[in-house]
C-alpha cells in the first residue's frame, strides 16, 4: 500500500484524534487543519502528523492547505448552533463542504471522505437536513468520494456515556426528553477503521456506509446503564414530548446548551440503520459491553 498525503478537517475532535492515530499507523502523512494547533498537542508527537492553524472556512487558506494532497477527509460537524434558524448548521455542514470540494478541484485532489450522520435528510431538524444537503454536494462533486453515516459514537472522551456520567454526578434526578429514542451506538475505533479501510480500497468509491453497533438501546436505558456502571442510584424521569420540547427550549439558554430544540427534533428520528456498513468493509462491530464498563471506570468522578 502506497502511503498517502492526507488533509483532515476536524482532526482535533473526538473522532479525528482516533482517526489520525489510525491513519498514522498505516504509514500515511497527515496534515490536520485546526483553528488552534495547541488544542490537542498529543497528536503532534506522531512523526508524520502536522497540525496547522487554518480557518477552513477561508477558501483561499483551505486551497493552499490542500496543495500536494492525495486525499481530504471532512470530519467537521456541529450538534448545536448560535441561534436557532439553521444558519450555523448550513455554514458548518453545507458551505464548508462546498468550499472543500472547490479546494480539492483547484489542487487536483481526487479523493474525498465525508462524515455525515445516520438518517441524514429525515425529519425536521436542521442538523439532519444540512447533513443530507452536504452529502448531495459530495455526490455531485465529480470527486472519488465515500460517505460515512454513523449512529452516535462512543469511546474514550466521548460526548455520550462520558457526558451522561458527568451529568449524573450533578443531580439525583435527571429529567430526560425523548426517553424512548433509540440508538445503535458505534465504537470510535470501528469508525476509524472504516475510514482507514475505505480510503485505500477503490471499491468504496461512490458508496455510502451506515456505521452502527450490534445493539439497539433506548436513551433511558443507556442513561440507566451509565448510572449503574458508575455505582450511582439515580431517578431517570422520562418526559412526555410536550415537556421534553419545553426542556429543550429552556436548555438553549443554559450554559453549554445541554439540549436544544434542534436536538429534540433530531431525537424524533431513531438513530438506527438498515445496512451494515461495517460488515461491508470487513469489520465486526464492537459491542458496547466490551468497552463502556472500563471506559466509565476510568472516567473522573
Amino acid at each position: 500500500m502506497k502511503p498517502l498525503r492526507i488533509v483532515v478537517l476536524g482532526g482535533t475532535g473526538f473522532v479525528g484524534r482516533h482517526l489520525v492515530a489510525r491513519l498514522h499507523a498505516d504509514g500515511h502523512s497527515i496534515r490536520v487543519l485546526s483553528r488552534n494547533r495547541d488544542r490537542k498537542r498529543e497528536l503532534s508527537v506522531l512523526p508524520r502528523v502536522r497540525i496547522d492553524n487554518c480557518d477552513v472556512h477561508d477558501a483561499a487558506a483551505l486551497a493552499r492547505a490542500l496543495a500536494g494532497a492525495d486525499a481530504a477527509i471532512n470530519l467537521v460537524g456541529i450538534l448545536n448552533e448560535r441561534g436557532s434558524d439553521g444558519s450555523g448548521f448550513h455554514k458548518a455542514h453545507v458551505v464548508l463542504t462546498e468550499t472543500l470540494i472547490a479546494a480539492c478541484k483547484a489542487n487536483s485532489v481526487p479523493r474525498l471522505l465525508q462524515m455525515s450522520a445516520l438518517r441524514a435528510g429525515e425529519g425536521s431538524s436542521h442538523y439532519l437536513r444540512t447533513r443530507a444537503e452536504a452529502e448531495a454536494r459530495v455526490r455531485n462533486s465529480g470527486l472519488a468520494w465515500t460517505i460515512f453515516r454513523p449512529s452516535v459514537i462512543f469511546g474514550r472522551d466521548d460526548g455520550l456515556f462520558t457526558r451522561f456520567a458527568a451529568l449524573l454526578t450533578l443531580t439525583p434526578v435527571l429529567p430526560l426528553a425523548r426517553p424512548g429514542a433509540r440508538f445503535a451506538p458505534v465504537f470510535v475505533g470501528d469508525v476509524s477503521e472504516a475510514l482507514a479501510r475505505a480510503l485505500v480500497h477503490p471499491h468504496s468509491i461512490g458508496h455510502s456506509y451506515e456505521l452502527f453497533g450490534p445493539r439497539v438501546i433506548a436513551l433511558k436505558d443507556l442513561v440507566r446503564w451509565t448510572a449503574q456502571l458508575r455505582g450511582m442510584r439515580r431517578w431517570i424521569i422520562g418526559l412526555p414530548d410536550a415537556l421534553g420540547a419545553l426542556q429543550a427550549r429552556v436548555g438553549e439558554w443554559l450554559p453549554g446548551k445541554p439540549i436544544s430544540r434542534d436536538n429534540f427534533r433530531s431525537l424524533l428520528i431513531d438513530s438506527v440503520g438498515t445496512r451494515d456498513g461495517l460488515g461491508e468493509l470487513g469489520i465486526v462491530a464492537t459491542p458496547m459491553e466490551l468497552i463502556v464498563p472500563a471506559l466509565l471506570a476510568k472516567a473522573p468522578r
